[in-house]
């Protein structure tokens, strides 16, 4: 009997992705603690070549008999992966956690309302806006611009993320890719993270902080994720994963203490609402067309 099978079916694997979900953002969390010894993108460096080494470890995935465009596709996999993480991590050091996973987001929201094509698609895309919208209240001028640039950066770059992910995945096993593509993002951005935070690399507990980050941000979460998709239709999983801006500043709140403002938890509410129904839109485009693949955020 299956993890998921003992949890419920349905129910159980939806509480896996929620699971999965407060463990990433957790780890976000944590990330930003380490940020006055290794800054962000000596953080960002730890995640990567950690999260690549226990990926490495458990999935080894075969590397022979490959075809160039299995590898140009997961090269630029991990590129993507590379700076999307970057610019986040460096739109976390000038944003609450909250703010900057609610930014981010309007990337594949985008997205989810291009894939739908409906009518209704765009009034989730209005909704959405009008969320960031009552978040900048007027001009984002309680929030830093770059760092709502470096969010609003690493939102397009998600886009890239989906896009690519589905390509590699059809070209390699599930996390085969993925494995892959994170060492490949973690070779690219440590010659960076070298230069801006070698010497704290050195440290133990510098070291064990980012293999926690690693562990809470990657490891379980994909790990989690694969056991809850055996159960859970690929809508209802992303819907769930909509949750994930209020979840981050739920995180902001208990671990580093970001307490928001009423309106700022109403725009992330709106942001998540607006996500949940452009999903939904996006299903019911897909069912109406012959099988020919899926796009979820």
């Amino acid at each position: 009997m299956s993890v998921t099978d003992r949890l419920g079916g349905t129910a159980g694997a939806s509480a896996i992705v929620v699971l999965g979900l407060i463990c990433q953002e957790v780890g976000a969390g944590v990330a930003v603690l380490l940020f006055p010894a290794a800054g962000p993108i000596g953080t960002v460096t730890l995640r990567l070549v950690f999260s690549a080494v226990l990926l490495l470890a458990i999935f080894r995935p075969r590397l022979r008999g490959r075809t160039r465009a299995d590898w140009l596709t997961v090269l630029a996999f991990g590129l993507v992966l590379g700076a999307m993480n970057a610019l986040f991590y460096l739109a976390l050091d000038r944003l609450p956690l909250g703010p900057t996973v609610t930014i981010e987001y309007l990337g594949p929201l985008v997205l989810s309302v291009v894939v739908a094509r409906r009518a209704s698609a765009w009034l989730w895309a209005a909704l959405a806006l009008a969320g960031v919208a009552l978040l900048g209240r007027g001009g984002f001028d309680h929030l830093d611009p770059l760092g709502v640039a470096l969010a609003a950066g690493a939102g397009v770059l998600w886009v890239g993320y989906i896009l690519l992910s589905a390509r590699t995945g059809r070209r390699w096993a599930r996390l085969d890719g993925l494995a892959i593509a994170a060492a490949i993002g973690g070779l690219g951005i440590l010659p960076f993270g070298l230069a801006t935070a070698g010497g704290a690399f050195l440290d133990p507990r510098v070291m064990l902080f980012g293999l926690g980050v690693a562990v809470l941000s990657s490891a379980i979460p994909y790990g989690l994720e694969l056991l809850a998709l055996r159960r859970l239709p690929a809508d209802a999983f992303a819907i769930l994963m909509s949750l994930a801006p209020a979840l981050a500043a739920a995180a902001g709140f208990v671990v580093l203490h970001q307490a928001l403002e009423v309106w700022d938890l109403i725009a992330i509410a709106l942001v998540v609402v607006a996500s949940m129904g452009a999903v939904r839109a996006a299903e019911r485009r897909r069912r109406q067309l012959p099988p020919a693949g899926e796009i979820t955020p």
